[in-house]
């Protein structure tokens, strides 16, 4: 048998977070298993959450299988979810440890389908879930390799130059999904086995944000795992609701710095510094065919807001890190525990 933790970071989100705890609960009665650990990390929120969170848990009864990590600094996305997988792994019996945004909604029955994807083949490190809509449309969550290429790809966004390319674009379509092996999977929601965490190490905390997953994922597969996509485990993800950039993007506003200084720290790392530049190059390519297409064409750019200048942030010092993330706290450890049919 083996037993399942789940982390989730909250930043200012206590209402989306006892939502999904609420979407938890519900596998008690769904599920003939005992309820996960789950450790809920506030990133120095500073907004009464931590406050709310352990009323609201204290009031429903949770209390025997949640607790609330509060943090006196937000070091990101990484670095938040690193506390909760120490503090999950220091618990023998944790198997597999999954991270699970605050704006999501399990549905009954996925839990047990990750875990279940997981031990049908023990060369499966990473397993996400099928991402959808709250009315149950699917969202892209598996996706293929991020490199210099496919900047250009993107920025062109040009019907020939994405067809020539197709076995490079980046988002696989949800119909694909269960017949294409991804190389990175969306950290909403993924189920990470304990063996990885141990042997690949935790998340990058040098990304504040964003990009983190696709960097997991990589190092992930060079050390021999393989990711995975379980069509069968549904999850609703409330895309935007723990951060405004699929927001800006959406409304072609400007992204905020962390985003491009996470872009330019991948790149660096995996194609090194000749490559950002490179990346970077064939973007400033991709858009000026963009821009051709846009003034022949009357149409309006699909670009955000100054995002010919941001692709340069960090292009000179792409490995400057956030700031340190505060130590560890000291919390108590809830035993209950999911268990995995094995």
């Amino acid at each position: 048998m083996s037993s399942l933790a789940i982390v989730i970071v909250n930043y200012r989100t206590s209402g989306l977070v006892l939502d999904c705890l609420a979407s938890l609960a519900t596998h008690r009665h769904s599920e003939p298993t005992e309820m996960p650990l789950v450790w809920v990390v506030d990133n120095a929120s500073a907004d009464g959450s931590v406050d709310r969170l352990d009323t609201a848990i204290r009031q429903n009864g949770w209390d025997g299988w949640v607790r609330v990590l509060p943090l006196n600094q937000n070091g990101g996305f990484a670095s938040g979810n690193n506390v909760g997988i120490r503090t999950a792994l220091a618990v023998p019996e944790i198997r597999y440890v999954l991270l699970l945004n605050s704006d999501t909604i399990v549905r009954p029955g996925a839990l047990l389908a990750l875990c279940q994807a997981a031990q049908r083949n023990p060369a499966v490190g990473l397993v996400g879930p099928r991402l959808e809509f709250p009315d149950g449309a699917p969202q892209i969550s598996t996706f293929r390799r991020i490199s210099p290429l496919t900047e250009l790809i993107a920025a062109a966004r040009t019907g020939p130059l994405t067809a020539m390319f197709q076995r490079k674009v980046v988002a696989i379509p949800w119909e694909q999904a269960a017949t294409t092996s991804p190389d990175w999977i969306s950290f909403a929601c993924v189920l990470i086995r304990r063996d990885v965490l141990e042997g690949v190490g935790l998340l990058d905390e040098g990304y504040f944000m964003y990009y983190e997953d696709v960097d997991y994922c990589r190092r992930a597969a060079r050390a021999g795992w393989r990711i995975a996509h379980d069509p069968e485990a549904h999850v609703v993800h409330l895309r935007g609701g723990t951060s405004p950039v699929k927001r800006l993007a959406a409304a072609r506003r400007r992204r905020p710095r962390y985003y491009f200084a996470a872009r330019a720290r991948y790149l660096a790392r995996f194609y090194g510094r000749t490559g950002l530049w490179l990346a970077n190059l064939l973007w400033l390519c991709g858009r000026g065919i963009a821009g051709l297409r846009e003034l022949v064409g009357h149409k309006e750019p699909h670009v955000c807001e100054r995002e010919g200048r941001d692709i340069w942030t960090n292009a000179w010092n792409p490995f400057r890190s956030p700031e340190l993330p505060p130590p560890l706290p000291t919390v108590g450890t809830p035993r209950q525990t999911l268990e995995c049919a094995g």
